[in-house]
């Protein structure tokens, strides 16, 4: 049996369980109130106004008892009840039991006048506009008496309710423009934050409530530290790298001028790969670092990359339709080489390779599919791990690599606030990699 809860029906967003938090207290004591008011104002009062005129009532119908004749209780009741205010039948029978279902000082007025007189037949509340008619049962005929609605109900009980009502709205209003403001510094940390996440760099200074600001402050000193290690990780690669160029060209020269021998080749070769390696570290680390972000079309991006590869001889098509022209905030050399590493890794390790684009409502989806051995599903996490290398069967770079072409490619694709997804491919059994930026 599913376990109820009431987390789903709760709004999501901070600004909701907020507005939630205000209006539930506030709609609660409009509630309580206005029972309070019903039951004492509508109810009590209005009983005892109705206790009142019933003594007025017992005096006509004492008149009509010890009246001698009928025209005697006619003349007398009709007098007595002009000074007290009322009109009179006598004898009546006209008044019918009248009520509307939604009057609730009607329905107290009628219950205690019930009460007071066990001779009443029917008291009519919807004939006469403000007013009240009543049936009561003598020895000389039924009694109709008719008196102000005013005499045994508060007159205007509603303006109680509009001024609550009204001062509720306008608290709620006030409330609204308060909250607005306590939480626009935090969406403004929020988009600060999600920028960041996508590598872009927006201005933000720390405002609000004493604990945003405290929140906005950690948030520019991480984002500090962050671009400082990124830095510190690419001049330091960029000059290890630089250093190590000089006496590979040296050694590189040297061999050049040897006599032309397998083992001059091999060392000559391995020089090759050791230069590939430093290229390797360098694209790692500088990434996306010294690129900025600036409109471009990925979409023609990954044409032109088909098309290279195409005419370098690789097994390289396009499936499915081509996307129109697309504008995105990007890093087209990062996406390129993000791009360009999948390709090379697809056509490495099986024999063809496919590549489309799909343009989703918020995010933009390159797969690149191949027929090789693809990568166990437990072991796609360690795969785009830089430094990490698989089995023999696959690994991030072939021969010699570093393990550093998967890697390349979800850091690229973090840098833009995206991911890298790996799986298998359906239609070429081989390896399936997406790399998913949002638009």
């Amino acid at each position: 049996m599913a376990r109820f809860s009431i987390k789903r029906y709760l709004p999501r967003s901070l600004y909701g369980r907020a507005a939630l938090i205000l209006l539930v207290p506030i709609v609660t004591i409009q509630l309580v109130v206005s029972f309070a008011f019903i039951q004492r104002l509508y109810e009590d009062v209005t009983a005892q106004m109705t206790q009142n005129i019933s003594v007025e009532l017992r005096l006509l119908l004492d008149i009509v008892e010890d009246a001698p004749t009928l025209e005697a209780a006619q003349k007398e009741v009709r007098q007595t009840a002009e000074a007290l205010d009322m009109d009179v039948t006598f004898p009546g029978g006209s008044v019918q039991e009248r009520q509307r279902f939604s009057d609730l000082s009607g329905r107290a007025i009628r219950e205690t006048l019930a009460q007071q007189f066990a001779g009443l037949r029917a008291v009519d509340l919807v004939t006469q506009d403000k007013a009240v008619q009543a049936r009561l049962e003598t020895s000389k005929g039924d009694l109709e008496v008719s008196f102000s609605r005013r005499r045994v109900a508060v007159s205007n009980p509603h303006q109680l309710l509009v001024l609550m009502l009204f001062t509720a709205v306008l608290m709620t209003v006030i409330s609204y423009l308060f909250l607005r403001n306590q939480l626009r510094p935090i969406r403004r940390l929020a988009r600060a934050a999600e920028a960041f996440g996508k590598g872009r760099n927006e201005p933000y200074y720390p405002g609000g409530a004493s604990e945003v600001r405290s929140a906005g402050a950690a948030f520019l000193n991480m984002r500090a530290r962050i671009e400082r290690q990124i830095e510190q990780r690419t001049l330091m690669l960029s000059g290890v790298s630089h250093d190590l160029r000089t006496p590979l060209t040296r050694l590189k020269l040297g061999l050049s001028m040897q006599p032309e021998t397998e083992d001059t080749k091999d060392l000559i070769g391995d020089v090759d790969e050791m230069e590939r390696l430093i290229e390797a570290f360098l694209d790692f680390a500088k990434a996306d670092a010294l690129e900025e972000l600036e409109r471009a079309d990925p979409v023609a991006l990954v044409q032109d990359l088909v098309a290279n590869a195409q005419r370098a001889g690789k097994a390289v098509t396009w499936v499915g339709d081509v996307p129109d022209a697309l504008s995105m905030k990007v890093r087209p050399l990062s996406v390129h080489r993000a791009v360009e590493n999948l390709i090379n890794n697809a056509v490495r390790y099986g024999t063809r390779a496919q590549v489309s684009v799909t343009v989703l409502e918020k995010a933009l989806r390159i797969s690149v599919e191949d027929n090789g051995p693809g990568i166990p599903e437990a072991r796609r996490e360690q795969a785009v791990k830089a430094f990490s290398r698989l089995d023999a069967s696959r690994n991030q770079n072939a021969g010699s690599g570093v393990g550093l072409g998967l890697a390349i490619a979800a850091d690229v694709a973090r840098s833009h606030g995206g991911t890298l997804r790996l799986g298998d491919s359906e239609g070429m059994g081989g390896l399936k990699a997406e790399l998913v930026l949002p638009r």
